[in-house]
């Protein structure tokens, strides 16, 4: 379907596109999403240049000397950040910019007056212009990564005889270090997964991938739950990253009964839902990647129909405001007795409300996933 006049640019005109950001920039004044938007750009500066240390100390200052040592750290790790050849260009155009007399320069074919702050300001801005190439090549290689990630993950939530399954996963940054995952293993027999791999962004998202590979790889020639958990373990041990491990929720489940057999190594401990109320299933096993001759057991759990089972990441319980308070176990727990009624689908949907409700505009902490199956009637 064609969209543009032939022969128009993809691009938006620049003066149309003004007019759009001066708009889009009044409303946001109007709102106060503005100064909200300031604030966590410095809060987010501080927490990407500053490290905890520095962080801890600044509190210990009185306001005024915290401004201007707040600045000059800032300013420091910034300048240490720049590659080393960057690093003099910003010294050349501060050096340039600090001089107040203009210079003049004499060509043999007339005369061309320069003055230095121009100059000056061309350096910034050509510094600029390389820090902005650097950041849109790292951005355009995090959306095909991400579009990667997606295309390895199921379509939609897959169709199970007497289950109602809802699938959920919403990274944090571009890529996630979440795994949720659908695998029919034989026919009436679906795999469920969902795992939490230590970290966040690319270093997690690579790692997943391999824990994805090697799940489905391992899912049909494994013995048991038990023996699948000990084969991946013993991979990720092998093959894994210093500080790197995996918590995971496997689930193997039977279409037209109610019977799930899983294997937790490290996970939150997933929770039953009844119309009388909730309880957690007993806790797993160590996290996977750390020891190689770790046992696995297995778990059986029986759900009558209109019973649900939620699976979910830590990402969110540890949702976090502005405030810098945690979601918790609390406000979830509060949550379950009104899911029951609810289809998977609705229940999560319920868990997602109170999460975004709660974190406001505050930038997303960690990846949040979630696996909701109830039994059907």
């Amino acid at each position: 379907m064609q969209t543009t006049a032939p022969g128009a640019p993809d691009d938006p005109r620049l003066w149309d596109q003004l007019k759009q950001d001066f708009r889009g920039f009044g409303d946001d004044v109007r709102s106060g999403g503005f100064w909200a938007a300031i604030r966590r750009t410095f809060d987010d500066l501080e927490s990407f240049y500053l490290s905890d240390e520095y962080r801890l100390r600044l509190q210990e200052m009185s306001r005024v000397k915290r401004f201007f040592v707040r600045l000059w750290w800032l300013l420091k790790s910034l300048f240490l950040k720049l590659t080393p050849a960057r690093r003099v260009l910003l010294i050349f155009a501060l050096c340039i910019l600090s001089f107040r007399a203009s210079t003049s320069t004499q060509g043999s074919h007339g005369g061309a007056s320069i003055d230095t702050p121009v100059l000056g300001a061309g350096l910034l801005l050509l510094l600029l212009m390389l820090e902005l190439k650097d950041k849109l090549v790292a951005r355009h290689e995090l959306a095909a990564g991400r579009a990667v990630q997606r295309a390895l993950m199921p379509e939609g939530n897959p169709t199970v005889a007497g289950w109602d399954v809802w699938l959920y996963t919403m990274p944090a940054n571009d890529v996630g270090g979440d795994l949720v995952d659908h695998l029919e293993v034989e026919p009436g027999r679906h795999a469920l997964a969902l795992a939490d791999v230590a970290g966040k962004a690319l270093p997690a998202a690579l790692l997943m991938a391999k824990v994805q590979s090697t799940l489905r790889a391992l899912a049909t020639v494994a013995t048991s739950l038990t023996d699948l958990a000990s084969r991946v373990n013993a991979i990720l041990c092998r093959d894994g990253l210093p500080n790197r491990f995996v918590t995971l929720v496997y689930l193997d489940v039977h279409a037209d009964s109610g019977r799930i057999t899983l294997v937790n190594a490290g996970h939150m401990p997933p929770i039953v839902v009844t119309p009388a109320g909730f309880h957690d299933l007993p806790r797993g096993n160590m996290a996977m990647g750390l020891m190689p001759r770790t046992s696995f057991e297995e778990q059986q759990v029986e759900l009558q129909p209109g019973e649900m089972l939620v699976v979910y990441s830590d990402g969110l319980t540890d949702a976090m405001n502005a405030s810098g308070d945690f979601y918790g176990d609390e406000r979830l727990r509060a949550l379950m007795p009104g899911l029951s009624a609810l289809t998977a689908a609705d229940a999560g949907a319920r868990l997602l409300s109170s999460v975004n409700a709660f974190i406001n505009n505050a930038r997303p902490y960690d990846d949040i996933s979630l696996v909701i199956l109830k039994r059907m009637a």
